[in-house]
């Protein structure tokens, strides 16, 4: 991996000429998203975001952590013990430059031997597992790093809305696909592009079914304006 969105965030963090990033999927077109996005103070979050530092409690890890402007929020508004991973070097730089006190560079699959009170899993967050087929070893490893009374929170977005609708009413959803929420995700930079990369969106009825099928209650905390929520996940 060449770490572009992470070389975004670096070179935002330390004025070295940052430029926009361009994504694209395998549904959509490419689209540039702004990295000024990624440093965005509490008053700039969407409504859900917000909510979910609102609710955040105890040791919190904030799993791929970006820019970690959530974990700054909870670190120095709220007071919490907060550690921010994401399995970009890059970024975990930028984070301890912004003044993240524990950011590391890790994959949330490979942490072992920590348990925490909250995991946050913001901006798409449940997406890394990557597809359908790997979201009961997801849930099983989040599981295993909850305290007593631990909590997940979760935003994602039920992406139904971008297939085309047949004369029936049904949705087009290709045939190559396990799940319609499964994307491949390509993101270039300064003229550079990363190697294609799998994403999922999860419905909040396929997110409820997975984890109560592993042993988690699952809670709609909140809906958004653009077919996302947030939702909140709890040992039973």
């Amino acid at each position: 991996m060449k770490d572009l969105f992470g070389k975004a965030i670096l070179d935002y963090q330390t004025g070295n000429a940052p430029e926009n990033l361009l994504t694209e999927t395998s549904i959509s077109e490419e689209d540039e998203m702004s990295v000024a996005y990624l440093f965005r103070s509490y008053e700039e979050m969407p409504a859900i975001e917000q909510k979910a530092l609102q609710l955040a409690k105890g040791r919190v890890l904030d799993a791929g952590c970006g820019a970690g402007s959530h974990s700054l929020y909870l670190q120095k508004e709220r007071s919490l013990a907060v550690k921010a991973i994401d399995k970009s070097g890059n970024a975990i730089e930028a984070c301890k430059l912004r003044g993240v006190e524990d950011a590391r560079n890790a994959d949330i699959m490979a942490l072992e031997d920590e348990k925490f009170d909250t995991i946050l899993l913001l901006m798409n967050g449940a997406g890394m597992c990557g597809r359908l087929k790997n979201i009961t070893a997801f849930l099983q490893k989040m599981k295993s790093l909850l305290n007593p009374g631990g909590q997940i929170l979760v935003d994602s977005s039920d992406i139904i809305y971008m297939f085309d609708e047949d004369e029936d009413g049904g949705k087009w959803i290709p045939g190559d696909v396990d799940y319609y929420g499964e994307v491949t995700f390509t993101i270039s930079y300064k003229g550079e592009t990363e190697e294609p990369f799998d994403w999922m969106y999860i419905d909040y009825n396929t997110l409820q079914n997975a984890a109560h099928a592993n042993g988690l209650d699952c809670e709609l905390v909140t809906e958004g304006e653009h077919y996302d929520y947030l939702a909140k996940l709890s040992l039973k």
